[in-house]
C-alpha cells in the first residue's frame, strides 16, 4: 500500500506542477540499459545516507552526475574503470549536501560588499563611529550618493532598549542620504536627508503592511518598519547587473564553503533572478537555485494578476527538470504575513497583546498591554484566495509568519487550499514560526504544512531574552522557537538559515538545534538552554536540512539523501558529527562539496579531488 500511495503521489506531483509551464514537467531518472564504468568512486568513508533507515555505508559511486551505487568499498571499486577517479575519503563523514530552504542569497552576497555592522552589539556611539568610518573611506561620494549600511543588530544595541532615530545619523559628518538596514530586514533607520528625498513627512500615512515610527510632533522619527521603507528603497539607485553578478558570485562562494548544494531564495524579484541566471550562463552556478517570487500585500489584492506575474517569471527563468549541472527552478511564491516578534519592533502579529512595562525602568512590572502587533498583512479572505489561485497555477506558497496570529492565519489559508483542492500535491511552507499557539501544533501534520525553521535563533541571546522574554510573557515564552514541540506533534520540519539575517553558519545552527545553547563567548547572561523545548536530535536536525528541505522544495525524488538514482550532491566533513559532543558540531568544517558529481569546493586533503 505504501508503494501504491507513493506512485499516486508522484503522479499527482507531475500533474500539478506541469500545469505551470511545459518546462516544469518532471522526469524520473532511469538507469542506462548497460552500466558503464563509474565516473568516480568514493571509498573508505562513513557514508551517512539520510535514507528512510538512516543507513550508514562505506562507499558510493557516481555516474553521469547521479549516484550509481551506495554500499561497500568492494562494490564501489567493482564499478571503477580505467578512467574512474578513485577518492579515498580517509574515514571522514560523507553526507548529502545541505539544502537551505529559506535564505536571501543576493542580499547576502551584497552584504559582504557593503558598509557592514556585522551583527555586532554596539552602543549608539560605536554605531556612529562605524558608519562614519565608512563615510570617511568613500568621501568621493559626497554629497549625494547614498550610503547603504547592512547587518545592524538593532535588537542587541547597548544598553538594552536604547533608542535610535534620524538624529543618530544626522550627527554624522556628511550630507549624504543614509539608509541602515537591520539584520532582521524588517526595520530601517534613515537620516533626515533620506526622509526628505523619499517625501516622507508627518502627513505621510502608514502603508499597507508597514509602519512609520513618529516623534511626539507626528514627524517621522527615522525608523521605518516593513513596507514603510519601500518609499526609500524605491529611490536608491539599483545595483548594476555587473554588481549583482559579483554579489551572486560572493554568495555562491560562501555557500559552497558551508556545504550548501541547493537553496531557496525566499524573496525573489526580477533582479535576483537575473543575477543568478547570469551566474548560470557564465558557468558559475555552483548550487541548485530555487526561487520564491515575492508577492507584496498590495499585489495580493489582485490575486490573478499577482499569480500571472509570478508565472511569467517562471516561464522566463525556470529550466525544467533537475539535471547534473545546477540550474534554476521557479516554483514558489512568497508572502510576508507579518514582521518580527522581538522588541523594539514588535511587528509580529499576535493572538494576544504583547506585554508592556507598567512599572518603572528601575522596578519593571510587566503586564498585558494593548498592542497585538499589526493586522496580518494579507487579510484572511485575500490570503486564502491567493493561495488557491497560486495552487491552481502550480505555484507553491512560502509564507513568512513570525507571530502566533500570523501562523494561525497561514494554517487557515492552507486548510482552505486543501478543502478547495483536495488531493493536491502542492506543498505549503510557513517560515520562522517563532511563536505558535499550542493548539496549532498538530495542524502542520494534518495539513502537510511545512515549518521552515531557523535553528540558530533557538538559543538565549539579546533577541530572545532582552527582546522577547518580557514582551511575550511567561506562558508564550515557554513556546518560543518550538522545534521540539512541533516535531513531537508530527510536523515535518525543514531548515532555512534566513541569511543574511544572521551570518551564514549552517553548522552553528545545527548545534543550536540540538543543544538550544549559545556560543559560550556570548557571556553568562546568555548561558544555558532556551525555554523548556527539548530541541531536536542530531539525526532530526540533519534530516531537516537535507531530506525535509528537499521535500519542501518538491525535489525529494532527486535530492536530500544518498540513494541510487538521485543526484550526486554530497559533502565531506572534517569530523564525524555522531562521534563528538553536540556542542562541537558548531566547529565543523566542510572539506569537500560535490554538486552533480562535480567538485565545486575542496580543502585539504581534498583540494585536488576533481
Amino acid at each position: 500500500m505504501r508503494a501504491a500511495r507513493a506512485e499516486r503521489r508522484e503522479a499527482a506531483v507531475v500533474a500539478a506542477l506541469a500545469t505551470m509551464v511545459p518546462a516544469l514537467a518532471l522526469t524520473v531518472w532511469t538507469a542506462p540499459a548497460v552500466a558503464a564504468p563509474a565516473d568516480a568512486v568514493y571509498v573508505n568513508a562513513y557514508v551517512y545516507t539520510v535514507d528512510a533507515r538512516e543507513s550508514v555505508r562505506e562507499a558510493l559511486a557516481v555516474r553521469d552526475g547521479r549516484i550509481a551505487y551506495v554500499g561497500s568499498n568492494a562494490g564501489a571499486r567493482a564499478l571503477a574503470g580505467s578512467a574512474t577517479r578513485v577518492v579515498d575519503v580517509q574515514q571522514h563523514l560523507l553526507m548529502p549536501g545541505l539544502v537551505d530552504g529559506h535564505m536571501h542569497p543576493l542580499q547576502g552576497g551584497t552584504a559582504l560588499l557593503k558598509c557592514n555592522l556585522n551583527y555586532e552589539r554596539l552602543t549608539v556611539a560605536q554605531m556612529q563611529a562605524r558608519i562614519q568610518a565608512c563615510l570617511d573611506q568613500t568621501q568621493a561620494a559626497e554629497p549625494d550618493k547614498w550610503l547603504e549600511v547592512v547587518n545592524w543588530f538593532r535588537e542587541a544595541m547597548l544598553p538594552n532598549g536604547v533608542a535610535t532615530t534620524r538624529a543618530t545619523l544626522d550627527m554624522l559628518k556628511t550630507r549624504r542620504p543614509i539608509f541602515v538596514m537591520s539584520s532582521f530586514v524588517h526595520t530601517a533607520l534613515v537620516n533626515t536627508r533620506a526622509l526628505q528625498l523619499a517625501g516622507i513627512t508627518a502627513s505621510t500615512p502608514d502603508p499597507l503592511g508597514g509602519r512609520i515610527d513618529r516623534e511626539p510632533s507626528g514627524a517621522p522619527s527615522g525608523i521605518l518598519e516593513d513596507a514603510a521603507f519601500e518609499k526609500v528603497t524605491a529611490i536608491i539607485p539599483k545595483a548594476t547587473p555587473a554588481e549583482d553578478l559579483k554579489a551572486a558570485a560572493a554568495a555562491l562562494d560562501a555557500m559552497r564553503k558551508q556545504g550548501v548544494t541547493t537553496f531557496l531564495d525566499a524573496m525573489a524579484t526580477p533582479q535576483t533572478l537575473a543575477a543568478f541566471a547570469g551566474a548560470e550562463r557564465q558557468g558559475g552556478l555552483t548550487a541548485r537555485a530555487h526561487f520564491a517570487v515575492l508577492i507584496t500585500p498590495e499585489q495580493g489584492r489582485d490575486p490573478k494578476q499577482a499569480v500571472a506575474t509570478a508565472r511569467a517569471l517562471a516561464r522566463r527563468y525556470d529550466q525544467g527538470e533537475a539535471r547534473a549541472q545546477p540550474g534554476i527552478t521557479v516554483r514558489n511564491v512568497k508572502m510576508f504575513l507579518d514582521g518580527v516578534i522581538t522588541a523594539p519592533a514588535c511587528t509580529g502579529a499576535m493572538l494576544s497583546p504583547y506585554f508592556a512595562n507598567v512599572g518603572t525602568a528601575a522596578q519593571p512590572r510587566w503586564a498585558p498591554g494593548k498592542s497585538r502587533g499589526p493586522e496580518v498583512y494579507f487579510p484572511a479572505a485575500v490570503l486564502q484566495g491567493l493561495l488557491i489561485e497560486a495552487a491552481r497555477a502550480g505555484l507553491e506558497p512560502h509564507m513568512h509568519a513570525d507571530g502566533d496570529r500570523a501562523v494561525h492565519e497561514a494554517l487557515d489559508g492552507v486548510a482552505a487550499l486543501r478543502k478547495v483542492l483536495p488531493g493536491s500535491a502542492i506543498r505549503a511552507a510557513i517560515a520562522h514560526d517563532e511563536i505558535v499557539n499550542p493548539a496549532d501544533f498538530p495542524r502542520y501534520q494534518q495539513l502537510d504544512a511545512i515549518p521552515v525553521l531557523s535553528f540558530q535563533w533557538q538559543k538565549p541571546a539579546p533577541d530572545t531574552i532582552d527582546g522577547a522574554q518580557d514582551y511575550l510573557g511567561p506562558e508564550r515564552f515557554k513556546y518560543l522557537e518550538p522545534a521540539g514541540y512541533l516535531a513531537a506533534a508530527g510536523a515535518r520540519i525543514a531548515y532555512g538559515s534566513d541569511w543574511p539575517v544572521d551570518p551564514l553558519n549552517e553548522w552553528f545552527a545545527l548545534k543550536v538545534a540540538v543543544t538550544r545553547e549559545n556560543d559560550p563567548a556570548a557571556g553568562a547572561k546568555y548561558a544555558g538552554r532556551l525555554g523548556s523545548d527539548t530541541g531536536l536530535t542530531l539525526p532530526a536536525a540533519i534530516r531537516a536540512i537535507t531530506a525535509n528541505s528537499s521535500y519542501e522544495l518538491h525535489a525529494e525524488h532527486d535530492l536530500g539523501s544518498l540513494e541510487v538514482g538521485k543526484l550526486a550532491d554530497f559533502i565531506v566533513l572534517d569530523r564525524n558529527v555522531f562521534r563528538i559532543p553536540a556542542r562541537q558540531v558548531a566547529d565543523v568544517k566542510v572539506l569537500l562539496t560535490v554538486v552533480g558529481g562535480k567538485v565545486v569546493y575542496g580543502a585539504a586533503p581534498f583540494a585536488a579531488a576533481d
